[in-house]
């Protein structure tokens, strides 16, 4: 089939997020200028440069009580830091717990029973459990079209790796199976890999 977005796909769901798959899970943490810690997952998020080290992840909707945007957002804007953590399936239901549209006021590490540690680099909470946490500094806010679409950039300044998932000096994924974001409501886990190298090496 084709179809043009503008005209609509006709199928009982969206088939956009399930064409581009799979997607990394930025486990975004931050705190609002009051000082109250929020924690949401954001699939529309990677990796986009080496030296120095930046990510970028993109919120796409707003809630009722904040203006045109969603609370990691709206604390980002305020306090310019935030941190990245990494699911692994271990923690696939308290990632889950935190994804819903709280009340800016609600402090969803506590809500997802989730121990919270404070970052090095930055004044901003991340989840102890998590195989790695990357600690930003945000570089710029870019507004996309459509409404309330924003992508997020940020510069890695503290780079956490849990021990355990250190194995032969790399950081071995299959110590604790990242979670990936498919179409939908489903999602994936990473347990099998495979190496190729590039032509010449």
């Amino acid at each position: 089939m084709f179809y043009r977005p503008e005209d609509g796909h006709g199928l009982p769901h969206n088939p956009f997020n399930a064409i581009v798959t799979p997607r990394p899970i930025g486990w975004i943490s931050s705190r609002s200028a009051e000082g109250v810690n929020n924690l949401a997952p954001y699939s529309f998020f990677n990796a986009v440069a080496y030296t120095p080290p930046q990510v970028m992840f993109a919120s796409t909707s707003s809630k009722p009580d904040q203006e045109g945007t969603k609370d990691s957002v709206a604390n980002i804007e305020a306090t310019g830091v935030f941190c990245v953590n990494v699911v692994s399936y271990a923690l696939r239901d308290a990632m889950n717990a935190s994804s819903g549209a709280l009340p800016k006021e609600t402090n969803e590490f506590a809500h997802a029973g989730l121990e919270a540690v404070e970052c090095e680099t930055i004044a901003c909470p991340r989840v102890a459990a998590a195989p790695a946490a990357l600690e930003c500094r945000l570089t710029q806010i870019v507004t996309l079209p459509g409404e309330a679409n924003k992508v997020v950039f940020g510069e890695v300044t503290g780079v956490h790796l849990r021990d355990d998932c250190l194995r032969d000096g790399a950081f071995d994924v299959t110590a604790f199976q990242p979670l990936a974001r498919l179409g939908y409501r489903d999602y994936s886990v990473v347990r099998d890999l495979f190496s190729l190298s590039r032509p010449g090496e």
